[in-house]
């Protein structure tokens, strides 16, 4: 029994006629006939009764027909599920953040439009450093990640830089190097430095430190946080001064001041969105393409 020979039960059921049934599918009636008593010998009952008129059910086809029913239903919605699953509308998507890559608007408001878009995708969010999902998303573990320095290049993960932003300093209001309305690297020589641990985030924190070299300035680290907001409760808190994407320019800042660097001075803060290539498909492939649209429209905006 197949659902081919249930969906030619059900047709001759419901137009109590072997030729119009066969009309109905757009075949014959003999190979009709010889599908129904192929599927009355398979289960050993008769599904109809004949007459001059046509055919009625027999209580065994009765039967039959409420689960067949049921079963080409069912079939027909989990075909419907698989279709949108490839399709990219349905599924589950994994995906992780930095505290600083969620900091940036873009980041919510593409995670808002893609559920919008796609209603039945199911979203697993986690925040983490950027090393864990740089790994996440190498093991698979992930789908995707936001963060801004990739701090590893895995084999297989693709990083898409979707917008850039200037890198502000953050200092404690009351600290003397605030009156300044520009802030220069040789300006942190032996300053008290707050930085995200540089194993999970050595990109944008590297390129500080070389700045300062360059610049014959030698900071001192005196804390190593796993994430940019815990260094910034640290500046609030009168430890020390640290760096951050413009975006997030205003948390504490009744205690921080937010400084600008030099435009001499390279060092931005990209938004990067991290993926696996060969994975990019259904779901996944859906979002990358809604993400990085709405990337170039907000890039190309005034």
């Amino acid at each position: 029994m197949d659902l081919r020979q249930l969906r030619y039960f059900l047709a001759v059921a419901d137009a109590g006629q072997l030729t119009a049934a066969a009309s109905r599918l757009g075949m014959q009636q003999p190979p009709l006939s010889q599908q129904i008593a192929a599927l009355e010998q398979q289960v050993g009952l008769r599904l109809f009764t004949r007459h001059p008129k046509g055919v009625t059910l027999t209580e065994g086809g009765r039967t039959l027909a409420a689960d067949a029913r049921r079963l080409i239903e069912d079939f027909e919605a989990l075909r419907s599920k698989l279709d949108a699953v490839a399709r990219g509308h349905r599924g589950v998507l994994h995906v992780a953040f930095t505290s600083s890559a969620a900091a940036h608007r873009f980041t919510p408001a593409a995670l808002r439009a893609c559920r919008q878009r796609y209603p039945d995708i199911e979203w697993v969010v986690s925040e983490r450093n950027a090393a864990d999902i740089t790994e996440g998303v190498s093991v698979g573990q992930l789908h995707c990640g936001f963060l801004r320095v990739p701090v590893a290049a895995p084999e297989g993960v693709r990083m898409q830089v979707l917008l850039r932003e200037r890198v502000l300093a953050a200092l404690p209001v009351d600290h003397p190097l605030a009156a300044r309305r520009v802030l220069h690297p040789r300006d942190l020589h032996d300053q008290p430095l707050v930085l995200v641990r540089r194993p999970g985030a050595p990109g944008l924190y590297a390129n500080l430190l070389e700045r300062c070299t360059d610049a014959g300035a030698t900071p001192r680290v005196v804390a190593e946080v796993e994430r940019m907001m815990t260094g910034l409760n640290l500046v609030a808190a009168g430890v020390g001064l640290t760096v951050v994407p413009e975006s997030m320019k205003g948390v504490h800042d009744h205690a921080i001041a937010y400084r600008a660097l030099p435009r001499g001075v390279h060092l931005d803060a990209p938004l990067t969105l991290l993926y696996r290539a060969d994975r990019e498909e259904g779901a996944l492939a859906r979002f990358v393409a809604l993400v990085s649209d709405l990337a170039r429209h907000r890039a190309a905006a005034p």
